[in-house]
């Protein structure tokens, strides 16, 4: 549904109308964000309404502060965390974020690590199906997202093993095989090293620190299913935003 510019102060509308232009290209990064003066002539506002649009297109992500250049034309890195494409699934989405497109990088059986056997309720060295995907967007890699599913699970879903994307994700191939539905989940947000391992497919240095988000998944029956480990993109930021009504 169209967002009503009409109901918006007017600083928030002429930003608005800005980041439209934006998102259908007509503005591109490294563009020039229209100057106060420009608004204010355009719009027919007051300088201090004029003064506050660029600092909500810099807080939205839409445009950084340069100097000796001015205000110029970015686009937002945004990040689509795991929990959030189980809400997109959910939704009846695919689960992949809008311009986003997916890698299967690795399905195999290895043994759990004392981390990752904690997190399944297992033992460590106990086998555990491990799934690496990197998703990529316009700007870049977003995440490489590892995922870890006890090793029982590839007798009912031996897909689970196949280096191809799954139509209606791990969340949903283990519901439909199991009755197993992810009703709880916890998210940890943490400041990690990039393993050796992960490097290369985050097109990054290892040791360079970046954000990772881990995530916890339980069944109905307070089971866990799932524990999984994204290494966000350099650069990548997370937010939320929430209505309060």
């Amino acid at each position: 549904m169209a967002r009503d510019l009409s109901t918006l102060p007017p600083y928030a509308r002429i930003a608005a109308q800005i980041i439209a232009r934006i998102e259908s290209g007509e503005l591109q990064p490294g563009d020039r964000v229209p100057s106060v003066s420009q608004i204010m002539a355009t719009e027919g506002v007051s300088r201090a309404t004029a003064a506050r649009v660029p600092g909500v297109l810099r807080a939205e992500g839409y445009a950084t502060a340069t100097p000796g250049v001015g205000t110029i034309v970015t686009r937002p890195k945004k990040l689509t965390a795991g929990a959030d494409r189980l809400s997109l699934l959910r939704a009846g989405a695919s689960g992949i974020g809008d311009g986003e497109r997916v890698e299967i990088v690795g399905a195999e059986l290895e043994p759990a690590t004392q981390e990752v056997a904690d997190a399944l309720g297992l033992e460590a060295g106990d086998q555990v199906i491990r799934r690496r995907r990197r998703y990529i967007d316009a700007a870049g890699v977003v995440t490489v997202s590892t995922t870890w599913i006890a090793g029982q699970l590839a007798e009912q879903a031996p897909e689970l093993l196949e280096t191809e994307p799954l139509p209606k994700m791990t969340f949903g191939l283990i519901e439909e095989r199991t009755g197993r539905r992810a009703s709880r989940r916890r998210d940890t947000v943490a400041l990690r090293e990039v393993p050796e391992d992960v490097a290369g497919l985050l097109d990054a240095e290892p040791g360079t620190v970046v954000l990772t988000m881990t995530n916890h998944y339980w069944d109905q029956d307070g089971e866990p299913t799932e524990y999984a480990v994204d290494y966000l993109g350099v650069g990548r930021d997370l937010s939320s935003e929430y209505a309060l009504d």
